[in-house]
């Protein structure tokens, strides 16, 4: 798994662990079922201490997008289970995200090219 993380973000590092899945779960490069790598084994691969990625999984266990089981570690939480989750919070983020995006001027045409990273690749 190919991480971008930033050392010198702001943005802490178990976040960004987070941000980096949940991207590669929309764009299909992480598919339900899939098994992640293991807490020592990312830890070891990205340079940082495994309590961070344990906290990254947590975060995304608890949201809902991954589970976790002892014998079989962390994998991606099945498509299905996760479309029956309630997005209403989703909405109003996107709302609130999008409002900042236009007062700064981003065109709806940037606005569509990322839409279509995201969405353009699925199958549905």
């Amino acid at each position: 798994m190919l991480l971008k993380i930033s050392f010198e973000s702001p943005t802490p590092i178990y976040q960004q662990i987070r941000d980096q899945i949940i991207l590669a779960m929309a764009k299909e490069a992480l598919l339900p079922g899939e098994n992640l790598p293991t807490v020592r084994q990312l830890a070891k691969d990205i340079g940082v201490n495994p309590m961070t990625i344990n906290k990254a999984y947590n975060l995304l266990k608890d949201e809902g997008y991954l589970v976790i089981d002892r014998r079989q570690g962390a994998r991606i939480q099945d498509a299905g289970l996760l479309k029956n989750e309630k997005t209403e919070y989703l909405i109003e983020a996107l709302e609130l995200i999008l409002s900042e995006a236009k007062l700064k001027g981003v065109t709806k045409e940037e606005l569509s090219k990322v839409i279509l990273r995201i969405y353009g690749k699925r199958r549905d």
